[in-house]
């Protein structure tokens, strides 16, 4: 039986990925789902193509706090509370408010990264939208609110490059699994337990695929990427996985089964 094999969330855009065994979801995603960037001065976007050690950033989301780990950092836990100033975001072409935190936490990420950083936090409800859906709320996330991906999809992109991806390089919400290759290229709808999910556009891939989770390094041969391009391109770009927006909101579990509705 098909079933939900993995789900992660990310809680600062571009680090390190949570492995969850249940959660929340709904339209605006799973919560705390890339709640937290890292910004420049101005609060445009920095991410992982541009600097590859975020993905080493781990967090743990408290109902009060975030607190950051990195290597050969101290330990930062900054409170919620303490985001209580407004300032401008931009991801991509998105210019929207944000909110900017303490700055202890600007020093540990510019202390990280080697260069001028800031942290900040959707607050409660985010002020940006989802494209074609202005009653929906979006994180700092790419463009939409989850990504879904077939364990089967990776498995053959890794049998085409002759070497195992991680899941963890195309970072993913929703992992499926009991599908053949692609099969979610060809979705409408799905549901997960009570919850349905719609396909809304295949995920168009980029440079951010070719670094190591672990290590935060680049790949020397450009994989994914290279196999991806060969395989995989199609309108748009690049694509691999499927954007979704959960049409209903519920409780979701590693485990469940998995419904092709359309």
């Amino acid at each position: 039986m098909p079933t939900l094999s993995a789900l992660y969330r990310y809680p600062v855009k571009s680090i390190h990925g949570e492995a969850l065994t249940h959660s929340a979801i709904g339209p605006t995603g799973l919560p705390d789902d890339r709640a937290w960037l890292v910004a420049d001065r101005n609060g445009r976007f920095m991410t992982g193509r541009d600097w590859p050690q975020l993905v080493r950033v781990r967090a743990d989301v408290g109902t009060t706090s975030l607190t950051l780990n990195a290597p050969g950092m101290p330990t930062l836990t900054v409170p919620r509370a303490a985001f209580d100033s407004a300032h401008p975001a931009q991801v991509w072409k998105d210019e929207f408010g944000a909110w900017h935190g303490p700055l202890e936490a600007d020093r540990w990420l510019s202390g990280y990264l080697g260069t001028e950083a800031r942290l900040l936090y959707t607050g409660d409800e985010s002020q940006r939208r989802v494209k074609h859906h202005p009653d929906i709320p979006l994180s700092f996330a790419d463009g939409y609110p989850l990504l879904l991906i077939g364990e089967a999809s990776r498995r053959q992109l890794s049998d085409w490059a002759g070497q195992d991806f991680a899941m963890a390089r195309f970072r993913p919400n929703l992992v499926v699994d009991g599908f053949d290759a692609f099969a979610e290229d060809g979705w409408t709808r799905i549901r997960i337990g009570d919850v349905v999910l719609r396909m809304v556009k295949p995920c168009t891939r980029c440079v951010f695929t070719t670094v190591d989770p672990d290590t935060g390094e680049k790949s020397a041969d450009q994989e994914p990427l290279r196999t991806l391009a060969k395989r995989r391109k199609g309108e748009g770009g690049v694509l691999f996985g499927q954007n979704v927006i959960a049409e209903t909101a519920g409780e979701i579990a590693v485990g469940m089964p998995v419904e092709v509705l359309a």
